[in-house]
Order: C-alpha cells, then sequence, then structure tokens
C-alpha cells in the first residue's frame, strides 16, 4: 500500500513538472512580445527586426518573430497563435491594413494591447503606431521630382494603394507637386510594392505615354522595378524618385542612373521604438496614438558624400 502511495506521489510530480515546463520557457516575470512582420524579404524589415530585437534584449523582454510573408492568412493565424500562447503585447506590420482588423479585434478581445510599425491597421484598438511621417517623405520625393523636372512635365505614381503607409506616402507626395501647375499625373497604378509587378505596370504606362518624364515608386522595389522597365525602352530623359534607399537603389543612385533620389528612412529606429512605447505601456504610462519617425532624402551628390574614401 505504502509503495502505491509513493508511486501515485512520484506520478503526480512528474505530471506537475511537465505541465510547468510545457506552460512557457521563460523566465518567471518576463514579458514576451509577439510580433508578426510583412516579411523579411526586404531589407527594410531586417533592419526593423534587428532594432526591436537589440531593444527588447535590453529592456529584458522575449520576442516571438513571425514573417508574413505578404499572406494576410499567414499574418491572422500568426496574430491567432500569439493570442492562444498569451504574450503580453503583439506588434503587427499589417499585410492589409483593412484585412488585418479582425484579427486585431480579437486580441483587443483578449485584453493583449496591439502595436503597429511601418503601416497602420484600419480597424481595431492599437495602442500605438510607430511609422516614419510618411506624408513627410511624400512632400520630400515630390518637391525633388519637381525641381528635377524644373516645374513641368508628365508623371506616373507606382502606387500600392492597400497599405496606408502609402496612402501616406501618396498623399504628401502629391501635396508636395500641387504647387508645380505644370506638373500633371498621367497615370496612377499598382505595382503592389514589388519590383516584377512594378516593372510591368511602369512598362504599361510608358507604352501608353511617350511623353513621361518622371516616375514616383512608393518604395524601393517600385522604384527599381519602374527602373527596369526604363532601360528595357532604352527611355531617356525620365526622372525616378523611389523609398527606402536600400543598398540596390542607393547602388542605383550613385551609377547615375534614370534613379535620381530616395527618401530614406530609419526601420531600426522604429523598431527600437516601437519596444519604448510598450515598455511605457507595461508600465502604466500614456503612449501616444501615432508617433513619428523622422525621415530624409539622399541623391548622387548625398551618397557619395557618405561613401567612405577610395
Amino acid at each position: 500500500m505504502k509503495i502505491k502511495v509513493f508511486l501515485t506521489a512520484i506520478t503526480i510530480l512528474i505530471l506537475l513538472t511537465l505541465i510547468s515546463c510545457n506552460k512557457s520557457n521563460k523566465p518567471a516575470g518576463t514579458k514576451t512580445i509577439g510580433v508578426s512582420l510583412l516579411t523579411r524579404g526586404h531589407i527594410f524589415y531586417r533592419d526593423l527586426e534587428d532594432g526591436l530585437k537589440a531593444q527588447a534584449e535590453k529592456d529584458g523582454y522575449q520576442v516571438i518573430i513571425a514573417s508574413a510573408d505578404f499572406d494576410l492568412n499567414k499574418q491572422i493565424s500568426q496574430v491567432e497563435d500569439f493570442i492562444s500562447r498569451k504574450v503580453d503585447a503583439i506588434v503587427v506590420c499589417p499585410v492589409d491594413s483593412k484585412g488585418v482588423g479582425p484579427a486585431i479585434e480579437e486580441a483587443n478581445k483578449a485584453d493583449i494591447p496591439v502595436f503597429t510599425a511601418d503601416i497602420a491597421a484600419e480597424q481595431g484598438n492599437v495602442v500605438s503606431h510607430i511609422a516614419s511621417d510618411n506624408v513627410a517623405g511624400g512632400k520630400l520625393a515630390g518637391e525633388f521630382l519637381a525641381k528635377a523636372l524644373n516645374g513641368k512635365g508628365n508623371i506616373a505614381i507606382i502606387n500600392q494603394p492597400a497599405i496606408t503607409s502609402v496612402l501616406d506616402r501618396v498623399q504628401g507626395f502629391k501635396e508636395a507637386i500641387s504647387k508645380y501647375p505644370g506638373i500633371k499625373v498621367v497615370a496612377d497604378v499598382n505595382g503592389q510594392g514589388v519590383r516584377d509587378r512594378s516593372l510591368q505596370a511602369a512598362a504599361d504606362v510608358l507604352q501608353s505615354h511617350p511623353d513621361l518624364n518622371g516616375i514616383f515608386g512608393i518604395n524601393d522595389d517600385s522604384a527599381l522595378g519602374a527602373l527596369d522597365a526604363v532601360k528595357q525602352f532604352n527611355r531617356k530623359g525620365i526622372s525616378i524618385v523611389g523609398y527606402d534607399a536600400t543598398p540596390p537603389a542607393r547602388k542605383e543612385i550613385l551609377a547615375g542612373t534614370a534613379l535620381k533620389a530616395d527618401v530614406i528612412q530609419n526601420p531600426n529606429l522604429i523598431g527600437k521604438t516601437t519596444v519604448d512605447e510598450i515598455k511605457l505601456h507595461f508600465e502604466g504610462k500614456a503612449t501616444p496614438k501615432v508617433v513619428p519617425v523622422e525621415v530624409g532624402i539622399v541623391d548622387k551628390e548625398a551618397l557619395e558624400k557618405d561613401s567612405p574614401a577610395k
């Protein structure tokens, strides 16, 4: 009888240990942040991820980072997984600003605070949105292109209208060029934010508008896709302005191609600032609904100054 009781007690202890181990592999009291990135395919998001990780490690938080790879359903599943794992906060870089809303609302119901980085969401309760000042960035792009064209010409926008950050960029761009009555937007097409689709969209525009003078690409894949089309058609006298200043875009600017300038962001700082805002929320402090991160613009001259001496 004593042996049976002893064995039963041992069995209970083993089960309790297993349950405890399965419940969490993090130190007691450590807060966990679940992050769903738009993609890891862009340098921008890899830099943003690095910023998130560095600041989370500094603050003693555990991060679970997943990539949605431009797949809304995948992103929704990731958020649902974070909810089931009972993380302490969720960060989303939305694939679709409207489509991700129901997943955010589910997190709201679970009383898990949600933050968005780079791209805003149109539905659900978000504590803070941390992103580049995209309206200001769009204005910088518009001013540069207007001056490059001496205030007159026909231009096209390679757009991605499902994304709120892009809508802000285009808004700022249009506000800037509205000051130049000699400039006309003759095409506003969706390149879906990827290079191959942007190439095709730009090619269609070039065929329809032989008098095109300028192109604004809402990110570097869009701008580089437009540049590919300009090269294929051997079109001269076209100025392109992009957004992100990734290494491939910088290389083309320095080479003196049709890509003349790029709005530059600081994704690493966006990642760090996102964790800063989460920390404030954990501490019960007020956080702004929108936290803008400064942007700038670089052209060949600026990049040459920053390049190491040969």
